[in-house]
């Protein structure tokens, strides 16, 4: 059983969560809210923010940032391109670094590791350069480690991951199309060793058709595993 330490991890749908640790400081995880299909209505609103997380670019991750760093002037943490694009929209606290850095940023401390995929930022009419896409090694308030991988594939460096940072639960994308599906996931969890997942970026859309049980399926030779198969909304801890 997983002993979350006080902290609650809430799935808002797509690749989205809420972080809220033991003080009350809130934590958003690649905000995509407003218009996305699988967030519930009741969870689309915030009365506080005190981080953002971006994994990389894309709407699906990022369409939320600006709004939600206008309003509640939370730490917004992103590779530098990214940040600079976000500063350029008006965002003003952002805590720009990349891959194998490590940073505290409130009560977290944050290391950004690799993830195999795009990051093009839609402006207007226009793709920018948004730099790479990232995932994240998040300490929490009485030492769990989460990994949330971003969009990526698997890859062999996964391994280094794991031994180097041993997160206690993966938040790992299993819709495939966009991203890894359930039997590359299946073995990112034996790469990284970790024995608690919440798969992610799955359902949203026809194409994301990935699903926990094909996950389960893959992964059913790996000892001890627990699948957390949260309905958007729903919260661990």
């Amino acid at each position: 059983m997983l002993q979350t330490r006080g902290n609650q991890l809430t799935w808002l749908g797509h690749s989205a969560f809420r972080i809220v640790i033991p003080g009350g400081g809130v934590i958003i995880v690649d905000p995509w809210v407003q218009s996305n299909p699988a967030c519930p209505d009741s969870m689309k609103q915030f009365t506080r923010v005190d981080t953002l997380l971006i994994t990389h670019g894309h709407f699906d991750h990022i369409a939320d940032a600006v709004t939600l760093a206008r309003q509640f002037e939370p730490q917004v943490v992103g590779i530098y391109e990214t940040c600079a694009w976000l500063e350029s929209k008006g965002v003003s606290r952002t805590a720009a670094m990349n891959k194998g850095g490590t940073q505290k940023v409130g009560e977290l401390e944050v290391t950004m590791v690799h993830a195999i995929h795009s990051c093009g930022i839609q402006d207007g009419d226009k793709i920018i350069y948004g730099g790479e896409a990232c995932g994240y090694i998040i300490r929490l308030p009485g030492g769990l480690t989460v990994y949330h991988s971003g969009d990526t594939t698997v890859f062999g460096d996964m391994k280094l991951i794991g031994e180097l940072y041993a997160p206690d639960i993966a938040l790992l994308p299993i819709g495939g199309h966009f991203t890894m599906g359930p039997r590359e996931a299946a073995l990112a969890i034996r790469l990284l060793g970790v024995r608690h997942v919440i798969p992610m970026h799955f359902g949203t859309f026809p194409v994301l058709a990935g699903t926990p049980d094909m996950l389960r399926k893959h992964a059913a030779d790996i000892a001890g595993l627990e699948i957390h198969a949260l309905k958007p909304g729903e919260t661990l801890g």
